[in-house]
């Protein structure tokens, strides 16, 4: 991923809080059939320094992966800027359109997981992971246990041995105060709530 230093995040917690953030990620492959992705989603287990998640055993991605490495990719907040927001519009004109996000790039080697205990350990964590702030959150021990078995039989568990991160938040830092500004007020104003929710993202970051 190309990060340009106004928009590198480098700092180890910033860092650390991304990856306890993260949830569905792309993990992309090449192997001798050329390129693969899979969408599923994801834990970091910072004790082991990886990422865990699992696919369908029917997804043909392990047999396409290659050499084990892989890389992951995750997505936060993203929206499309739009020129006129800029407060150099009305004093120069030169302005062009271009767009905000925040990533985050993970490269490492990949593990597929076929032991039935660390097959159950992923599910049950990520299960815990994502069931939390529910009131009242279904549990992996919920479910009869040989309707519980029969599924670990059908999935493969994706462990990725971290060796690389980078980390780009894009977020008009490159701009005048006065054109970021502009950008967070525009965003704000609009309907989609993907755009306030990027707005609200920006006001936090100019604050800081």
């Amino acid at each position: 991923m190309y990060v340009p230093s106004a928009f590198e995040i480098s700092d180890p917690a910033e860092i650390a809080a991304m990856l306890a953030g993260i949830r569905l990620g792309t993990l992309v492959t090449h192997g001798p059939q050329g390129l693969f992705a899979s969408h599923l989603p994801f834990l970091h287990e910072p004790e082991g320094g990886r990422l865990i998640g699992h696919l369908a055993r029917a997804n043909p991605h392990r047999d396409r992966a290659g050499d084990g490495q892989a890389l992951a990719i995750f997505l936060g907040v993203d929206a499309y800027v739009s020129p006129s927001w800029y407060a150099s519009k009305a004093a120069h004109g030169r302005v062009v359109p271009t767009w905000n996000y925040e990533a985050i790039h993970v490269r490492g080697v990949l593990t597929w997981v076929d032991d039935h205990e660390r097959l159950r350990s992923i599910v049950t964590r990520l299960t815990d992971r994502f069931e939390g702030g529910r009131p009242e959150p279904w549990s992996v021990s919920d479910a009869p246990e040989a309707y519980i078995e029969g599924r670990l039989g059908a999935i493969v568990g994706v462990e990725l041995r971290i060796e690389g991160i980078a980390a780009k938040r894009k977020f008009s830092q490159n701009r005048p105060d006065g054109d970021r500004n502009g950008v967070a007020d525009g965003l704000a104003s609009s309907n989609d709530p993907r755009d306030t929710l990027m707005a609200a993202a920006m006001n936090r970051d100019l604050k800081t």
